[in-house]
This record gives C-alpha cells, structure tokens and sequence, in this order.
C-alpha cells in the first residue's frame, strides 16, 4: 500500500504515486492559465483519466471544445492532442491517471513513453 497527501501540491504539475501499470498526478492551474500554448500530444503511448476538483475550465481536443466543472470526469485517448485552459477566478485543480505512467518522478515524459520533453 502506497499513501500520498495529494492537497498539497500547489505547483503546475506533480506526479503522486506509480505502479507499473497506472500513474496519478496533480495538475493546479492559475486562472486565466493552460496547460500548453496549444493543444498538443504530451503523452501520445498513455491515456489520460482528468478528474476536476475545484474550479471550472474548457479542455480543447480534436476541434471540439468541452465546459469542465468541479465534479468533471475527462477521458484523453491515447495520441489525442488536447488542452486545458482554466476558465474561473480560483485555481483549477485536477487528479490525473495515467496509463501506463508517462511521467517520470520529476514530472518530465518518460522516454519510453514520447522523445518529446515534458514543458509542465
């Protein structure tokens, strides 16, 4: 059994806790922020499970445009380029899941999962 405090982070990505089959992460956006310039494939070999905590938002993936809201589930397939905007006056904050795990400790995409580096 594996146990993190996951209501601290407040920086803009940080990976939780790895198995060699899932990875959980915090995703903390300031209002007005997003997650990349533009939609992008930041872990093309991985789904992306986004569970929104607090705050309200839009994610942006293949042309369409989705209102998330605390509460929200969000599913990125594998190879789908997306974005994350924070949309609200207070901190957009998200539990992520990966599958299998994209990110190594320090946050950057595993290079067995992309060659691109992590800009979080």
């Amino acid at each position: 059994m594996k146990h993190t405090n996951a209501s601290r982070s407040t920086k803009l990505f940080t990976p939780l806790l790895s198995s060699a089959s899932v990875q959980a992460a915090t995703m903390v956006l300031r209002p007005g922020q997003s997650s990349s310039d533009e939609p992008e494939e930041e872990h093309p070999k991985a789904e992306q499970w986004l569970f929104i905590v607090k705050g309200i938002g839009r994610a942006k993936a293949r042309g369409r445009s989705i209102s998330l809201k605390a509460g929200s589930l969000l599913l990125i397939e594998k190879n789908e380029r997306h974005q994350l905007i924070n949309t609200g006056r207070v901190p957009l904050v998200t539990v992520n899941f990966y599958s299998p795990p994209a990110y190594s400790p320090e946050g950057e995409v595993k290079q067995s999962v992309s060659k691109k580096r992590s800009k979080r």
